[in-house]
This record gives C-alpha cells, structure tokens and sequence, in this order.
C-alpha cells in the first residue's frame, strides 16, 4: 500500500509533506520506531562556529545579511574587471520538480543552441541543484545536462529498502546511492577546476539544502568550495548536491561532519524544496546597496547595466482537479499537492516581487499545458525523454518568457 502511496506522491513532483504523513502514520502503528547513531547536532546558537573544511564564504544562512552583501561586492568587482561596469548582468534560478526537471534542461539545451546568455549568478534547488553546475559552465556541458535527464531511469536515482517496516524505521524507505554514484561520476575534477576558474571571474553559483536541525535554509557558495583547493572540496560539492535532492523520508539525510571549538558535530541537511522551491537571492540584499558600493551611480542602472532575470519552474502553476475519495491518504495526498503547488507560486510571487524592487526584468518559464503526455511513474526514461524534447523545441524556437506570475495584473 505505501509503495503505491510513494508512486502516487511521485506525480507531485515533491514528496517531502506526503512521505513526512506516510512515515508518521506507519510509525504511529509500530510499538517503537528505532533511531539510528549520529552525532551530537549543531545548535542554532553554534552555528556561526561550525566549521567546514576552514573555507571561507563555503555556505550563507539567510539571515547573515553583511557575509552575503560583502560576497556579492567582491564578486561583482571582479566580474566589472572581467566584463566591463555597463555589462548585462543574467541571473537564473532553476527551481526543484523531481524528473519534471527534463523541461528545464530541454529548454537550456534548446535555448543554448539558439544563443544563451553567460549567467553570472546561478541558483539550483532540488533537481535544480542538478541542472545548475551544467548551467553555470555552459554550452560545453550541455551534452552532459541532457544525459542526466534522458538517459536516467527510476534504477539510476534510488533502490527500495526491504523491508518496509524496517525502512520507515530506519532513515530513509529508499537509498539513493545510485544518485550519488551518478553525480560522483559528473562532478569530476575536471569539473570542480572549471567552476573555480569561473568563480574567480566574480560568477557565483549556489545551491540550497535545508538545516533539518535548525530547520531553516542553508545557501552553499559552491565556487568558493571549488577554489578551495581542499582536497575534499570536490566531495563536499557532492554531498551539497546530494542533500539538496534528499527528500525528506524518501532519501538519506546528508549527514555533514563539522567542528566547534575541536569537538565533532554533525548537521543533517536534506532537500532544499523543503523551505523554497526556487531563490534568485535573499531579499535582504539589495542590488541597488551593493551597487552604490562598488561605486556605480544606482540612477543608472537601469540605462547603463541592464540586468535580467529568468526562473525556469520545472512543473505547473496549478494542480490537476481530482474527484478525491474518501480515503485518508487520499485526502492527505491531494491536500499536500495543493500545498506544495501553492508554495510553488508563493516562490514565484516572491521571486517577482524582489526583481521589481530592485529594477531586474523578470523572466518565467513553466510546463505549459500544451503538454498533455501522460505520467507513468518517478522517473519514467520515455517520459523525461519527451518532457526534453518538448522543453528543448521551446528554447530552440526562443521561449515566450512570461513577464509576471500566474494570476498578477498591472
């Protein structure tokens, strides 16, 4: 019952609510659900001194508004040093979707070809976190972007745990370590030089996981970790990505092994859809403030450095309709869906609110409803193949980017 449960939470493209209600339903049935080693958790007020490899700006919390400030000047410095002050800026934030994220790499892959923009902040969350490291190197890593999506299957991504019983009380009902295989085998040091040599340009890329601990959202500078040149930097960039994809319930947590004052700890990330499904940059930082710093006169910016925004939203704005039975994993999954859709478009709301504010021209891309194959099952290979292909042929014809959210008006 509950594996057909987790196919049916699958076709919402985020399971954390849904298997979050399975594993506590199952659990509430077992006399005693079994808690695995780990150790002693990073409190909040601890934070500001765990350490990670000794690497400098290696991740943000979202609070810590002057370390993201102070990252964003010294980077934008070094990219007026590489591209000129009156250069267009690009961001892009691809957002969390599961295998729908074959539209958003279709799409890239199609709008590369056509002539894509050199982004110099890129954003992933989820299976976005995925895309972006091939996103943020270009059009050479294209081939790789596409083998990710069209040639992985449900094998490729995570094995089931047997027995259930014995999965619901252990970490995680499935293990991903195919999908860590599978990004171990992408992130080679090839790759981990190419985006430190990037990132010394003043191009930034992050991704977000979640401080399951802490309960809040963590934004990992993966350029710095690169330029590290610690030996385990190219192992912790994997173990971001990883935890960025972990599904609550569904996966593992990454475990993250840190030190305070000498003494080992341990922090549990997991996916970053969890808190936002997308993110282009927190809204305490103000472009305009970082602007003024770098000494750029902010009255023109919007006539001498155009800077453009693009969210591409693996998924849809609205939820299927369904003649829900009255069935309690049938109501939980259906109002779980409508939760998770709705934060989609809260994301978006807030993504939009923050490019007006600071005079970014804001551009969406979404599975339209042009699209009409249908789902088979997670991570199905024909499906993902034909969600690329459609993707790609919208990039390639040049994407009608929409210019505001589902639903606002001027």
């Amino acid at each position: 019952m509950l594996w057909n449960f987790l196919a049916a939470g699958c076709r919402l493209r985020s399971l954390q609510g849904v298997l979050v209600f399975a594993t506590t339903l199952f659990c509430a049935g077992l006399s005693g659900c079994a808690t695995l080693e780990r150790l002693p958790a990073v409190t909040y007020a601890q934070a500001k001194q765990a350490d990670i490899l000794d690497i400098p700006d290696a991740r943000f919390y979202i609070s810590e508004q002057k370390q993201i400030l102070d990252l964003a000047i010294k980077s934008a410095q070094r990219r007026n040093l590489a591209r000129g002050v009156s250069s267009t800026r690009h961001f892009i934030a691809i957002s969390g979707g599961g295998d729908d994220g074959a539209f958003g790499a279709g799409l890239l892959v199609g709008w590369s070809e056509r002539g894509r923009p050199e982004f110099d902040v890129v954003t992933g969350v989820s299976t976005g976190s995925l895309s972006a490291p091939f996103v943020f190197l270009g059009r050479a890593y294209d081939p790789q972007l596409k083998a990710v999506y069209t040639e992985s299957s449900a094998s490729d991504i995570f094995e089931k745990r047997a027995p259930l019983f014995g999965a619901i009380a252990g970490d995680a009902l499935t293990d991903n370590t195919p999908l860590r295989g599978m990004i171990g085998r992408r992130v080679d040091d090839t790759m981990v030089r190419r985006i430190a040599e990037e990132y010394g340009k003043g191009r930034l890329l992050f991704i977000l996981t979640t401080n399951l601990d802490q309960g809040r959202p963590v934004i990992w500078n993966i350029g710095a970790i690169a330029a590290s040149n610690n030996p385990k930097a190219r192992e912790l960039i994997i173990e971001v990505l990883l935890a960025s994809t972990s599904i609550p319930a569904v996966f593992p947590p990454v475990m993250l092994d840190v030190t305070i004052g000498g003494e080992r700890y341990q922090e549990m990330h997991v996916d970053g859809g969890t808190v936002a499904q997308a993110f282009l940059y927190p809204p305490s930082i103000s472009l305009r403030l970082a602007a003024a710093r770098t000494g750029i006169d902010v009255t023109k910016l919007r006539t001498e450095r155009k800077r453009v925004a693009y969210v591409i939203r693996n998924g849809r704005f609205t939820r299927p309709e369904e003649s829900v039975r009255l069935q309690t994993v049938a109501i939980a999954k259906e109002a779980l869906a409508t939760m998770i859709t709705s934060s989609g478009v809260n994301d978006t709301y807030r993504m939009f609110l923050l490019a007006r504010r600071d005079g970014v021209d804001f551009n969406l891309a979404s599975i339209g409803d042009d699209f009409d194959v249908p789902y088979k099952g997670p991570f199905d290979k024909g499906y993902m193949q034909t969600l690329f292909a459609y993707g790609y042929q919208k990039g390639r014809a040049g994407y009608p980017w929409q210019k505001v959210p589902p639903g606002y008006v001027n």
